[in-house]
């Protein structure tokens, strides 16, 4: 977030979440004109098609004017407030407030004696506070709160929530609902589906696939006590030290190759869509690390705890679909990186082997499908399987 002074002001501004995304919308305003705020406290939570998260105040002071409506979307850089910094001489002095109760309206005179706290039935929630608690079926009513006035904050929901899911199931791919909510779409699927659709407009997309035998994944893993997911992408990753072209953005016609691997997983967010948080310097990990990293930032992308860094910056992205048993498909790629990793079901099959000799023989061996989704514009078929193939050789003699 960027901020700049005019005259004795200072803007709070929509954040960049990453390189692709271009706007974002208010879900809620913690404070309104006249309340005082603490430097680094929450001014307000924005939605977009990557994240859901807090903007803080960038100094503390008396908050001038509010900009931008609950529900309104803007690019990046908008201007959303204005604060008085303390001792800034932005105007004269205005009693402290308590801060407004999720979902209060702002820019509303409001009195200084704080609210008793709401009864059960008539408390308001923000709409992170409704998401986590709708996510893990819990009872917002019987859940007691810490913030001012009784208010429910999304510590006192996530203090509730103690089982993770396991780190295998975090995929793009949803089973859909027998019938669609009512409201529709929400914000963050109708972002997702904006930039995806932009992808495909703007992308030169093709697919190519390969087979892998994970034999020796499955016993690996087994001993270290991981998923396969951190062997898929420790091997990823090696490829693309051997294969930088695909390590790259493509923002219109210019190509950058990056140094560092900032490795984007997959993860779901349930009815909401998903999200990519990026695991940064991944080439410097073991697949031991990986899989923590991984594991870390699945659970607080669940938990809806990710910062704006967690999801910027990342070069190549791995899904991983594959635990509702499909065995093939053909992601779109996550601009402006030029190549995504679909990561299928491991499943045990009958195929040929052939032994040191040359001798073939049929025998059952827990196989998958690696599909490699890459941008024309910039790679070439060849790359591209060659990309694959080392990978392949990799995982195969883990």
């Amino acid at each position: 977030m960027s901020s700049s002074r005019t005259e004795t002001l200072v803007d709070v501004t929509m954040p960049q979440m990453g390189v692709s995304v271009a706007e974002g919308t208010i879900v809620a305003w913690r404070v309104e004109p006249g309340d005082r705020i603490e430097a680094d406290a929450t001014i307000a939570e924005i939605s977009t098609d990557k994240i859901d998260t807090e903007v803080p105040a960038p100094v503390s002071g008396v908050v001038a004017e509010i900009l931008v409506a609950v529900e309104e979307t803007v690019s990046v850089g908008t201007v959303l407030a204005r604060i008085a910094p303390a001792g800034g001489g932005g105007g004269a002095p205005v009693a402290e407030q308590p801060p407004p109760l999720d979902g209060e309206p702002a820019g509303q005179a409001r009195t200084e004696t704080p609210s008793p706290a709401p009864k059960n039935g008539h408390q308001r929630y923000s709409p992170v506070v409704q998401r986590i608690a709708a996510e893990h079926n819990i009872d917002l009513s019987q859940v007691a709160g810490t913030g001012r006035g009784g208010r429910v904050r999304k510590q006192d929901v996530l203090a509730l929530v103690q089982d993770e899911p396991p780190l295998h199931i975090e995929s793009p791919y949803r089973p859909e609902p027998v019938a669609p909510a009512a409201d529709g779409l929400s914000r963050m699927r109708r972002q997702i589906g904006e930039h995806m659709k932009r992808s495909l407009e703007t992308t030169a997309t093709c697919t190519t696939w390969i087979e892998v035998d994970m034999s020796r994944v499955e016993a690996a893993r087994a001993r270290l006590g991981v998923t396969a997911l951190s062997f898929v992408a420790r091997a990823c990753i090696d490829a693309l030290r051997e294969h930088p072209a695909l390590n790259a953005w493509l923002e219109g016609e210019a190509y950058t190759r990056l140094t560092d691997v900032n490795l984007g997983i997959a993860v779901s967010l349930g009815d909401d869509g998903l999200i990519v948080p990026v695991v940064h310097r991944a080439h410097e990990l073991s697949v031991e690390g990986l899989a923590a990293r991984i594991r870390d930032l699945a659970r607080r992308a669940r938990a809806r705890e990710l910062t704006p860094d967690d999801v910027q910056g990342g070069t190549f992205t791995i899904t991983n679909p594959g635990q509702y048993g499909s065995i093939m498909a053909t992601p779109i790629i996550n601009l402006p990186q030029v190549g995504i990793l679909d990561f299928e079901a491991v499943v045990k099959r009958a195929v040929v082997v052939t032994d040191a000799d040359g001798n073939d023989s049929i025998a059952i061996r827990p196989m998958t499908i690696l599909g490699l989704s890459w941008d024309h514009r910039a790679l070439d078929g060849a790359l591209s399987a060659q990309f694959l193939a080392t990978v392949k050789r990799r995982l195969e003699s883990a």
